[in-house]
């Protein structure tokens, strides 16, 4: 099998990355496409709550809890932070990985802006390939999207990545 289609949406906390990656998640999937995401946060996450029992599975030593119910599962590994590569071979197939956050992985971006005052992310990063902002960007280099005009993002997505 070839390798998994990716793209990056990317900025600081609070510029709208979780909101353009849930809008295109969607429109890609109305456009018929399997979708996947990857979501990095710079802080320990936890699904479990303190007391449930797969909780307690982890607190005896458990290094990995397979979470089952319903229509979903979640497995929870006790590890340092993987890579994206190993996160990637554990997902199933899909047409399109979105990957938000990962400001420093080297996978194509597009940089999501809040504010024209925010320090841009791109000159010093040359995967980042469009600007999603409410203004245009004073440097013109890349493509530029408002954050809202998600079939233009997602028609720019489709083609690079092939």
């Amino acid at each position: 099998m070839s390798a998994p289609r990716l793209f990056g949406i990317t900025g600081w906390k609070n510029a709208g990355k979780t909101t353009l990656t849930e809008r295109l998640v969607a429109e890609f999937v109305r456009r018929g496409w399997r979708v996947s995401t990857i979501k990095h946060a710079h802080h320990d996450i936890d699904i479990d709550r303190p007391g449930s029992d797969s909780y307690r599975h982890r607190a005896a030593g458990a290094g990995e809890v397979a979470l089952v119910g319903g229509r979903r599962y979640a497995i929870m590994r006790e590890t340092p932070e993987p890579s994206i590569s190993e996160v990637l071979a554990r997902l199933a197939p899909a047409d399109l990985v979105l990957i938000e956050g990962y400001k420093r992985e080297a996978h194509l971006k597009i940089e999501v802006r809040a504010s024209p005052e925010a320090e841009p992310l791109a000159p010093g990063d040359p995967a980042i390939v469009a600007i999603a902002a409410d203004v245009q960007p004073v440097e013109g280099n890349l493509p530029w999207f408002r954050r809202d005009d998600i079939a233009a993002i997602a028609d720019f997505i489709a083609a690079r990545i092939g």
